[in-house]
């Protein structure tokens, strides 16, 4: 669930504070776990938690390719007090995890990804470069902000999240996910293509 209703106090100035139900985007916890080890709670709009998982994954360098990846899941009823918010990451055999090298502390809170990082030198990751397979047009570029918020659905009834998605050369949408926390948006996007073996987004906009 993204949005929920709620009885708010709103008030403006010169007027008389009034209560009126309001629709607010969920904010809860998010606990990622590898080979049954917790490696990071952050706080993320629910929905799509495979795809943030994935995501945040990947840029951490704990994975690299589709195969890498057996299934996520939410823990079971029962395995934990917080079953639903807790995610498994079955990760191959044959992945080597090196749970040391993650630059991204435990916790993270949904207003910055990077809050955390031991060093400057730990955000930059050892990717090699994406050569651009594909020319954008300026007119093409300029218009994408408008078109992304014309698809903001949850935007649009709460006024409460950030959004990140991926264009075409042409300008059309591919994907576009929504979260409190903008790093988590981009996440489940790059997670999303991930998971579909869609990677590198070589001829795509983000």
């Amino acid at each position: 669930m993204t949005i929920e209703i709620q009885q708010i106090v709103s008030w403006k100035a010169g007027t008389r504070p009034a209560r009126r139900r309001d629709a607010l985007a969920v904010e809860e916890p998010l606990e990622i776990r590898v080979r049954g080890r917790s490696i990071a709670v952050t706080m993320r709009t629910p929905g799509r938690d495979d795809e943030l998982a994935a995501g945040f994954l990947l840029s951490e360098g704990l994975i690299r390719q589709r195969s890498d990846v057996v299934e996520i899941a939410h823990c079971r009823r029962g395995e934990t007090a917080n079953y639903q918010n807790t995610l498994n990451v079955f990760l191959s055999p044959a992945v080597d995890v090196n749970f040391e090298q993650l630059t991204r502390h435990v916790f993270a809170s949904s207003s910055c990804g990077l809050c955390g990082k031991a060093s400057i030198e730990a955000v930059h990751q050892h990717f090699p470069p994406v050569e651009p397979q594909a020319a954008v047009s300026s007119r093409t570029l300029l218009a994408l902000p408008k078109r992304l918020r014309s698809a903001q659905k949850t935007f649009e009834q709460t006024g409460g999240l950030h959004a990140a998605a991926i264009f075409d050369e042409d300008g059309r949408l591919v994907v576009l996910r929504e979260d409190v926390g903008r790093h988590n948006a981009v996440d489940k996007v790059v997670g999303h293509g991930f998971l579909r073996n869609h990677l590198p987004f070589d001829r795509q906009v983000l």
